[in-house]
Order: structure tokens, then sequence, then C-alpha cells
């Protein structure tokens, strides 16, 4: 049993090991009492002699598993409560992990060390996005639990380079689509801000006058088929105030979309190929919608519970992306608000 030892401070400090790195370092884990007596000698040497214990007792008992029989666990156990989306993409992690990284995966959970999880972190940074990589050890760090507590050197997160479509794109992309199968899926999009999903999920039954009821979603499944999904948030299950040209419009053709999401996107792109028109995504008419509403001075709750965000931190990258063709009338109200400013002073004091 290890001993503990008085520390210049007089409190008594108990070192039981805890583990051996790759490298050969061997890790010890400390335990200390402020207690100057005989008694918190005694209390530190108890807590290092149970923590020692009970990772004997994990290394022999039940609870020792391998890393890949946990994830399979916890993805199975999550199933029920999660969208197929988020279901689909632990998937493709769990699937990658196996393959790239089997040393790792085969290691029992107690024998994994903060070391081993940053070299796998290390090793991902190199080829996939910063958000990517976070989703991975989001997923390695639920499957360890409080087996370790992670303190893993992440990379710097990106911000997304924005695309907003200008007024007249969206006139020319409008003009486009009209009578085919992505003009309701279209307007939709740039003028009531939603989702593809939300809307290849929208009835004719959600319109109430111009009130759309947003509560779907239609979303891919691990088996590869689609699915009708509530909204993972409350904040997605809302009304949508929309223009009536764009309800009017959906009466007319009593039509919405046979579509779905990713059958919206190709098509959306080779709509703006043959339109000749600057290749964005589809999801960016649903910030060009936010960037003209807030440009009109339309509070951000009002347009974060139109848009169904639950947070203003999407809205806030939008609006650092200003459009083009708003830049120089937005300089030009400023700086005529400020000659305007100057003259009067000027005329004061003359």
């Amino acid at each position: 049993m290890a001993t503990a030892k008085k520390l210049p401070s007089g409190s008594w400090r108990c070192q039981v090991y805890d583990y051996t790195d790759e490298n050969g370092k061997r890790h010890y884990k400390s335990f200390t009492s402020t207690d100057q007596s005989a008694k918190g000698k005694r209390e530190a040497e108890r807590l290092a002699a149970d923590y020692a214990a009970d990772k004997e007792q994990k290394k022999h008992g039940s609870d020792a598993s391998l890393f890949s029989d946990r994830m399979e666990s916890y993805i199975v156990s999550k199933e029920p409560v999660l969208s197929p989306a988020t279901t689909r993409g632990y998937r493709n992690i769990q699937k990658i992990l196996l393959r790239d990284y089997p040393a790792f995966c085969r290691k029992e959970i107690h024998d994994i060390s903060q070391d081993d999880v940053q070299k796998v972190i290390n090793d991902l940074s190199r080829s996939k996005s910063p958000k990517t990589v976070h989703n991975y050890h989001g997923l390695i760090s639920s499957v360890i639990g409080s087996d370790l507590v992670l303190k893993t050197s992440m990379p710097q997160k990106v911000r997304p380079e924005l695309y907003i479509p200008s007024d007249d794109e969206i006139k020319a992309l409008v003009d486009a689509v009209r009578d085919t199968e992505l003009e309701i899926p279209v307007l939709l999009g740039a003028f009531c801000m939603m989702r593809r999903g939300e809307i290849c999920a929208l009835t004719l039954s959600d319109i109430q006058g111009d009130v759309i009821h947003v509560h779907h979603s239609l979303v891919l499944g691990t088996d590869k088929e689609w699915h009708l999904k509530a909204p993972k948030t409350g904040s997605s299950d809302r009304y949508i105030s929309a223009p009536s040209f764009v309800t009017d419009r959906i009466r007319e053709i009593r039509h919405i979309t046979t579509l779905n999401p990713h059958s919206i996107t190709i098509m959306f792109q080779r709509v703006l190929t043959r339109a000749n028109i600057e290749h964005f995504r589809f999801h960016d008419l649903r910030h060009y919608s936010a960037s003209i509403r807030h440009a009109l001075g339309i509070p951000d709750a009002y347009i974060m519970q139109e848009g169904g965000w639950k947070t203003d931190a999407v809205l806030k990258s939008v609006y650092r992306h200003a459009m083009s063709d708003r830049q120089k009338e937005m300089a030009d109200r400023a700086n005529a608000h400020f000659s305007k400013l100057c003259n009067t002073k000027c005329n004061t004091q003359k």
C-alpha cells in the first residue's frame, strides 16, 4: 500500500500508480488531505487505496470492455432518442474508427489514456475539418464516459465562408424554376427560411391561410430509407407567416414537392448552371431570407422564431457576410447621416 508523505505546507499527499504511457513513462494519481495530523495521513492513504481497488475491480470485473464493444452499445442505446441523421453520423464515425484505428478500438476502456485519444484526434485533424474532428471527439468522449475525463487539445474551428445570394440572383432563380418541381421548394427556402427536410415533409394541411406550421422533417435513416420525423428541438416546431404570393401559388397548383432533400440539392445545382447563376447551396436561401429581414430592421428574436434557430449564433455569422449588392447602400446611408451631422455643426459654428 502507498504511503502518504507530508508536504512543506503540512498537508499529506499519497500517490498511487495510474498507468504507463506508450513512451514508458509511469503516471501517478495524487490524493491530498489538508488535515496535518496523523488522521490526515490515514485519510490520504485511504483515498489512494480506494482508487486503486476501484480501478482493479473495473479491470477484472464486468465493467471491463473493449472500446469497440462499448461504442456499439452506446450507439444502440441512443438510437431510440436520436434522429436518423444523427444515428447515421455515429455509424459513419464508428466505421472509420474501426477501419483506421483498430488498435485504439481494441483497447480496454480502462486502458485508454489521454495520450491515446490525443493521437487519434491529431491524425484525424490532418484530413478532416475541425467541425468533423469535434464530432469524432464527441462520440469518443461519450463512449469512454466517466472512466476518463478528457482534456484533449482540439483543432481550432474555422469560421465558414458563407455565400448570400443577391436580390438579382434570387429573381433570376425564381424565374428559372417557374412551373418546375423546384418552384415551391425555392419559394419556401428563399422567403420562408425553411430547410430542405422541412419542405419535403410539408403537406397542404400544414398551411392555414398564410400561416405555415413546420413540425416534421424528412431525414435519411441508417436503413437508407427516408423517414418522417419530428424536429430535434422545440424551436424547429414553429409557425411561419409566409408572403401571400407563396401560399397563393401553393394553393394554385395544389402541390408542394415529391422530391427528397438529396434530389433538391442535385436539381438545384443543375438549375443554377443552366441559368448561369453563381453557384451556392440551397441552404443559403435561408441565409438570404434572414439577411433581408435583418436589413429591414426586423428584431433578431422574431427572425430566430420564424427560422427555427435556438440561438443567434448562426444569425450573427450570416450578418457578418453582408450581401454584396447592399454594401454600398448601407455605406451611403451611414455617410449621409455623418454628413448631415457635420454640416449641422458647421452651420451652427458660422
